[in-house]
């Protein structure tokens, strides 16, 4: 813009000195002109007045360079001459000037000679005895006179372009200045030309809305981040040549890398070739889904291809721990299995026994036997459908069951009167000791805890053994421990026996009744109550469950 300007100003000045020059000359010129007019016509009366008196007498000894004086008769022919002879010269009585004088006294012309170059002006004067005095002179044209002053008018010309230059240079440099300060941030606060106003307050109000635009997208961007930063599933996304442009936290420590840098190839560091597999597989424009192993854990990556303008621009992996989801799915699988298995034994049980009384093909004596044994297998039957039941219940987080203050030791006691039956009929002998707790919690799951535990150290204990059932009260907890001096579990069984259907002794716990989801009921009771399981067990001499319930549960 500046040398825009700057030209413009130039040009500018230089077609006004150019304007200036022609019309200065064309006016001297013309000046000059009626100058010499006027001299040439006071010359010519000057010297008629001494031919009038003097005849031809008086051009004896006249010598005049600068003036063509010529004399001649009414009827044109030449009598005297300054500068040519006058014999040899043709009758001048048709020039412009000489008719004129004869008609009105006095008459003057000009005339231009393109060959050399030169203006005449002619003068004449009609004397008393009625003869021409003519005074000529020579005139060079407007382009000699500009020759003759070139050397002024160049130096004039010089003078114009260095003033041009400078102030060109001076006014463009003033003239941009205010939009070469201007503060693009606060438009309105600079000074400014008036005539910039609109353009001004259109930035400002562009400025805003470009602020408001940064400000969501930084916030947009900000909560991206942080969002993308905790988030416990990988992200990775890559460009169209496979170099990472985005990782986050998750993804690099599931990769076992922390150092990745945007721009360095996946390939480089990553050494799981299922995620690479995928990851090529999606920068070839086609999505896929597989499932990968991870330092002992699943992972589900789904990779999909970025598009623009129809072709394939990046990558997104997303890998998402599905291990918990596949032990559950495994879980369903083991418990179905083992619930069809359950209810299989029982049930052809129950039918053999059934089709043989339906036959009578069982003697009178045997009928009663048979009927008891159906009536056994019916009742361990139903006895597991209402564990799967309650369990299933449990899964669900019992939100139909309410919390309330229950006093443990109250419940453990209505427990453990319940089971005196069993404990008579095993030769096992229950004490309870303790004093009462207080807690908030769920009365059936509570007494389900409880009858439970005392169930298992009653059936798994020994002929004239024990079980001592004990509750602590304490500040913020109340502890519940139930110890018995039965056959106890073996160190490599003691973490399954809260998983269902997970029995040490399979075939002397179906003799005992048991439907192997007792433990798993306790588990998923405690959790509901926040209560923490811990097991002690030696085997051959006994096993000791404690519970920690906390008081401070929060109520459904």
């Amino acid at each position: 813009m500046t040398k825009k300007i700057f030209r413009s100003i130039c040009l500018v000045a230089l077609l006004v000195f150019f304007s200036s020059l022609v019309l200065i000359m064309g006016v001297l010129y013309d000046y000059f002109s009626d100058v010499l007019l006027h001299q040439l016509k006071v010359q010519t009366n000057l010297i008629s007045q001494g031919v009038s008196n003097e005849g031809i007498r008086y051009f004896d000894g006249l010598y005049e360079e600068h003036y063509r004086i010529t004399w001649m008769d009414a009827s044109g022919k030449i009598l005297y001459d300054s500068q040519s002879d006058s014999a040899a010269m043709e009758n001048h009585l048709e020039r412009e000037e000489i008719r004129q004088a004869l008609a009105e006294g006095y008459g003057e012309s000009d005339r231009y000679s393109a060959t050399l170059m030169e203006r005449s002006f002619y003068s004449a004067k009609r004397l008393d005895d009625g003869s021409i005095l003519r005074l000529g002179t020579t005139h060079g044209t407007i382009f000699i006179l500009l020759l003759g002053m070139s050397q002024p008018i160049f130096l004039v010309f010089a003078i114009a372009i260095i003033l041009s230059v400078v102030l060109a240079a001076r006014l463009s440099g003033k003239i941009v200045k205010p939009f070469n300060t201007l503060d693009l941030d606060n438009p309105l606060d600079t000074k400014h030309y008036e005539e910039l106003s609109p353009l001004l307050r259109r930035i400002a109000s562009q400025q805003s809305q470009l602020k408001r635009k940064e400000a969501q997208l930084q916030q947009t961007q900000e909560e991206l981040h942080a969002v993308i930063s905790n988030m416990k599933e990988g992200i990775i996304l890559l460009s169209a040549d496979g170099k990472i442009l985005s990782i986050n936290p998750a993804a690099a420590a599931l990769l076992e890398n922390t150092d990745f840098t945007a721009g360095e190839p996946l390939s480089a560091s990553c050494q799981n070739d299922m995620l690479l597999q995928v990851a090529d597989s999606a920068l070839l424009g086609t999505p896929q889904e597989r499932t990968a192993a991870f330092a002992s854990r699943h992972y589900q990556i789904t990779a999909s291809p970025v598009l623009s303008e129809g072709n394939v621009s990046g990558a997104a992996l997303l890998l998402l721990d599905v291990t918990e989801k596949e032990k559950a799915e495994q879980m369903r699988r083991e418990f179905t299995a083992n619930v069809s298995h359950e209810l299989k034994t029982p049930l052809h049980a129950i039918l053999g026994y059934a089709e043989l009384l339906k036959n009578n093909m069982v003697k009178n004596a045997d009928i009663c036997p048979f009927a008891n044994k159906i009536y056994t297998e019916a009742q361990r039957m139903a006895k597991l459908v209402e564990d799967i039941i309650n369990l299933s219940h449990l899964d669900e987080g019992a939100g139909d069951m309410q919390f309330e203050p229950l006093d443990l030791y109250a419940v453990a006691t209505s427990a453990v009167r319940s089971l005196s039956p069993e404990a008579d009929e095993a030769d096992v002998t229950v004490a309870l000791f303790g004093d009462p707790a207080v807690i908030n919690g769920i009365p059936q799951l509570l007494s389900g805890i409880v009858c439970n535990l005392c169930d298992n150290a009653i059936k798994y204990n020994r002929s004239g053994g024990s079980v001592f059932v004990s509750i602590q009260d304490q500040p913020d907890k109340a502890i519940l421990t139930v110890r018995d001096t039965g056959i106890g579990i073996p160190p490599e069984h003691q973490e399954h026996i809260f998983e269902r259907f997970y029995r040490v002794d399979k075939s002397h716990s179906k003799q005992l009744g048991g439907t192997g989801l007792g433990l798993s009921i306790v588990k998923h009771a405690a959790m509901i109550h926040h209560a923490q399981i811990h097991l002690h067990s030696v085997s051959e001499e006994g096993t000791v469950v404690t519970i920690v319930f906390p008081k401070t549960v929060p109520s459904h």
